[in-house]
């Protein structure tokens, strides 16, 4: 910070960007680390733009393990809290400079954050990694995000979706299940069968809310899908509610996350090859011999019917 006064540069956004990056890698802190970061994000907040602001309250959002008091300055609600939603104030906007428009007239920062493939991996590990209560937390904050969810599916295909789902359910035919519901929400084989093993359901519950299910046939789907999750009626209870109060923007937003770490995979499994590859691999080819002899530079002897040369 001292730099970038002497300098002329504002290094603070990235700053903030940085700490915060380093902060959600860790699932633990200890009290002094705790410490440390919010004395230096909190200076931090009001001092970036804000777009640097709804970045990190992004991030900060999906964290379970996120200092109150940072998100109470981003006007997250803290996980676990009762106060609802609508009481959750939004981040302080930065008075309009001259010559700009009005904030009414200005685009809002909602749904305007798209996720980048190594953004969406962290969210998807992530929240798998995470417990039934963090998971919860997870899902409720990200509709609180300005992160751009993935589009609806549209009416007639999420329609006829349900009603496939339904009948493999009744069948107990998870593997059929799991294709349906890769090929309706546009996932490839792994991951909606990741989604369909998961333990805990909430992920289910996730994809069901993203193709609009209503909930009596998501129950439903709880009774029969599995006799490991409908035999729990603890399980099935704490997963309908869940899925009464789950919002459709943060499914569709997990959902973008879900198509993201896809991207991120591949990615990393197609690294690009080094600048000098190709010329390393030339110099271990062996190179064709070239005749020493050109077409035409020597002479060619010619004998007769007598063996004479001429």
């Amino acid at each position: 910070m001292t730099l970038s006064r002497r300098e002329g540069v504002d290094i603070r956004p990235t700053l903030l960007r940085v700490l915060t990056d380093l902060y959600v890698q860790a699932g633990a802190h200890s009290s002094d680390e705790e410490r440390q970061f919010v004395e230096l994000a909190t200076r931090l907040i009001d001092q970036v733009d804000d777009a640097t602001r709804a970045a990190v309250r992004a991030r900060l959002a999906i964290y379970p393990g996120a200092p109150v008091l940072i998100l109470e300055q981003l006007g997250l609600r803290p996980s676990g809290s009762d106060e609802p939603a609508s009481l959750v104030r939004d981040v302080p906007a930065r008075p309009p400079s001259a010559g700009t428009e009005p904030a009414d007239t200005q685009p809002s920062m909602q749904s305007t954050l798209a996720m980048q493939p190594k953004d969406a991996a962290e969210i998807h590990d992530m929240f798998f990694r995470a417990n039934g209560r963090e998971r919860a937390a997870i899902l409720h904050n990200l509709g609180e995000t300005p992160l751009k969810p993935s589009p609806r599916i549209p009416e007639t295909r999420a329609a006829r979706a349900i009603e496939t789902l339904e009948m493999a359910a009744f069948a107990s035919d998870v593997e059929s299940f799991a294709i349906e519901l890769g090929e309706s929400l546009i996932l490839p084989a792994r991951m909606a069968a990741q989604v369909v093993d998961d333990a805990g359901g909430e992920p289910l519950a996730c994809a069901a809310r993203a193709l609009g299910m209503p909930s009596a046939v998501f129950q439903r789907i709880l009774l029969f899908l599995k006799p490991e999750m409908g035999s729990s009626v603890q399980t099935v209870y704490r997963l309908s509610r869940l899925y009464d109060n789950l919002s459709e923007r943060s499914a569709l937003i997990m959902l973008a996350a879900w198509r993201g770490s896809v991207m991120a995979t591949s990615r990393a499994k197609h690294r690009p090859m080094l600048y000098d590859d190709e010329r390393q691999r030339a110099r271990g080819a062996a190179l064709p011999v070239r005749s020493e002899v050109q077409p035409g530079a020597a002479t060619v002897a010619r004998t007769g019917t007598d063996g004479s040369r001429r």
